[in-house]
Formats: structure tokens, C-alpha cells, sequence
């Protein structure tokens, strides 16, 4: 059903992945870029295109080896040239499930409650059970670190960026009142989180094989921003900064997922934070095409398979997309090619599939 994949015999080379993403040489045969695949759809690749067991809830260490050691080989065989992973300190914050109607009997999704925050007041910040440093898990990052294929390199970030960890300590209503009625209190929870992160950041970017630190941090809707530019620019984009001075003194890129309408921002995260990538591109908001453009000089653009089609469209659709996307960006250079935002679990795994195996056919 499909020419390449699964691949036989991956040539992977995340040094060229880089090279070409930071505009070192020009790229005449783009790469492929993902930020996450949902377990549902990895499942039956794994299981019937790659032959492997597959690992549903890792619950001790062995099991945790057979896990990564499939996500690994599912990442090797799709023909990336790293696998992306995402660890971190646990804030706890109130949530909100509810049965998924795309997963399977019994299966739940769950999302950040908009109205009811862990910190309202200073009583609150001083009873919160901030993380420790010294109890975050690295065992999943440095055992991927370990066990890569020749030329495989990994790249890694905390799970949740600065923006959402705020936001959802607060909540986004709750955090849209602290704002204006006690911003000295919004400074002390950002600032716990920063640090804490940064702390995170320190250790992640002394890991063998990492060649990227890619964080998600969604900081925007359809039209705007979640909170105000300025608010953005006083409180989040400064733990970005720091974290990519990190990066950038180990020779490593800076690339950022930032799901929604972050256009009044672009000029801070390019300028101010350095950033060498931007991922997530929704057609409604600003197609990729678009978007590079006007920054593809200064930035690299990931991504760009518009969810919408790849949930919706048909297999022809996305071929003929990813053809689109491949002469068009990959001719301007500083691009790889994936989808818009992340493979959930209501992308049908045949339009994955496709994706990825146009893309490879291209590049041939």
C-alpha cells in the first residue's frame, strides 16, 4: 500500500536535519518534522506494519524499556531523523475529563479547567506543592539518549512550556484577573515556574545526543493572543529566553510549538528570544506558505500539514498537499515537512501514512 514505509533501511542524519533547519546549506530534499503522535495511532503501525508488542501502560522499568525502545524504532522506521520526547516537573492544577468520542471504549481526554485555579490568593501560593528539582524522573530521556540508531539524535523539552504552566495554575480566567488585580503575585508564580523549569532545562541540555530543544508552550486562539502581547512579553517570553541562551551555549537550536494566533509575537520570539523554528501553522490563522514568506529568512518553519486536511481529507488530498507544501516551502529552504500541529487520535492512521510516504517519495 505504501512505497517507503515502513523504511528498511533508515538512513537517518540529524546533524543535516539541523544543518538545513538553520540554514547552513540549502536543503534540495526536506526532511520531516513531528511534534507528537498519539499513542492510538502509533499503536497499530507498531503493532502491524513494524511487528512489535506494543506497551499500553508502562508500569515498571522493564516495561518502560519496551516502550521506548518501540518509540524509538517506530520514529527510526518513519523515516525521522530523531525521535521527540517530553518529560517534566509535575505542577499539579485542576482538570476537567470527559469520555473521548475518538479513542477507543473507555478511553477519556482530559483538558485544563478555564475557571477554577490552584492559586487565587498569597495563602494559596504559599500552600501549592510546587515540584522539586531533585524528584523529576530523566530516566525515559537518558535511556532514549543511550539507545538511538547511528545517526538518530534526539530531541527533548519539558512537557507544558511557561505560558501553560501559569495559566493553568491559575486558570486562564483566574490568571486574566490576577493580571490587573495583583500582578505581584502572577510575577512570584511565574517566577517559581521559571526557575524551576530553567533548573529542568539545565540538566536536559547536558544529554547525550540532543540535537534540538523543542518545547510546546500554546500561547494563542484563532485571533489573538491568550492574554495580552505585553503580558507575554513581561512574564513568558523571558523563561523562553533563558532557556534558548541555554540551548544556544551548548550549539543547540532553539525551535517553539505554539499552537494558535501568535502573529502579534512573532518579531519578540525571533528578536527577543532567539528562537531558530517555529511549529504549528493553522491555514485559518496563516498558512505556512505565508508565514515563511515573511520570516523564512529569519526563522525555519516545522510543520504545516493544516490538521483539518489531515483529519478530514481523503489520502489523495494529502499527497497532493504534501507536493504543495515540498516545491513550494522546501523550495525556499529552512523547512521540514509534518503536520500543522501533532498527530492526535482522530487523524486517520492511513493519512499519516500517506503524509509521510509522499514526503520520503519527494525526496527520492
Amino acid at each position: 500500500m505504501y512505497r517507503h514505509i515502513p523504511l528498511r533501511h533508515p538512513r537517518p542524519d540529524a546533524q543535516r536535519f539541523v544543518d538545513g533547519l538553520m540554514g547552513r546549506f540549502k536543503e534540495t530534499k526536506p526532511r520531516m518534522v513531528e511534534y507528537l503522535v498519539d499513542g492510538s495511532v502509533m499503536k497499530p503501525i507498531t503493532t502491524s506494519l513494524l511487528g512489535r508488542e506494543w506497551v499500553d501502560v508502562p508500569t515498571d522499568a522493564e516495561s518502560r524499556r519496551k516502550a521506548l525502545d518501540n518509540a524509538i524504532e517506530f520514529w527510526y522506521r518513519m523515516g525521522y531523523d530523531f525521535i521527540r520526547i517530553e518529560r517534566g516537573l509535575v505542577f499539579p492544577k485542576h482538570s476537567l475529563r470527559a469520555d473521548d468520542v475518538c479513542g477507543g471504549a473507555g478511553n477519556q481526554r482530559t483538558w485544563a479547567d478555564e475557571h477554577q485555579g490552584m492559586i487565587r490568593t498569597w495563602g494559596d501560593f504559599e500552600k501549592y506543592p510546587w515540584p522539586r528539582l531533585e524528584d523529576c524522573d530523566f530516566f525515559d530521556l537518558e535511556y532514549v539518549s543511550r539507545n538511538l540508531p547511528d545517526g538518530m539524535g534526539l530531541i527533548a523539552s519539558h512537557g507544558g512550556g511557561p505560558f501553560e504552566q501559569l495559566s493553568q495554575i491559575f486558570s486562564l480566567e483566574g490568571l486574566a484577573l490576577a493580571l490587573y488585580d495583583d500582578p505581584e503575585l502572577v510575577k512570584a508564580v511565574n517566577d517559581r515556574i521559571g526557575s524551576l523549569m530553567t533548573g529542568f532545562y539545565r540538566h536536559l541540555v547536558q544529554l547525550d545526543n540532543l540535537v534540538a530543544v523543542f518545547p510546546g508552550d500554546d500561547m494563542g486562539f484563532r485571533t489573538g493572543t491568550m492574554i495580552a502581547p505585553a503580558h507575554l512579553r513581561t512574564y513568558t517570553l523571558p523563561v523562553h529566553r533563558r532557556v534558548a541562551e541555554m540551548a544556544h551555549e551548548r550549539g543547540l537550536p532553539y525551535f517553539l510549538h505554539s499552537c494558535g494566533n501568535v502573529l502579534p509575537i512573532v518579531e519578540d520570539l525571533i528578536n527577543d528570544v532567539k528562537l531558530d523554528g517555529k511549529h504549528s501553522f493553522e491555514d485559518a490563522i496563516i498558512p505556512i506558505q505565508d508565514f515563511q514568506r515573511e520570516y523564512g529568512e529569519k526563522i525555519a518553519v516545522l510543520g504545516g500539514m493544516d490538521i483539518d486536511l489531515l483529519a478530514a481529507g481523503s489520502v489523495q488530498d494529502v499527497k497532493k498537499h504534501v507536493r504543495f507544501l515540498m516545491e513550494t516551502c522546501g523550495a525556499r529552504g529552512r523547512f521540514a515537512l509534518g503536520s500543522g500541529s501533532s498527530i492526535p487520535n482522530y487523524v486517520p492512521v492511513a493519512n499519516y501514512l500517506a503524509m509521510l510516504d509522499e514526503a520520503i517519495d519527494f525526496s527520492s
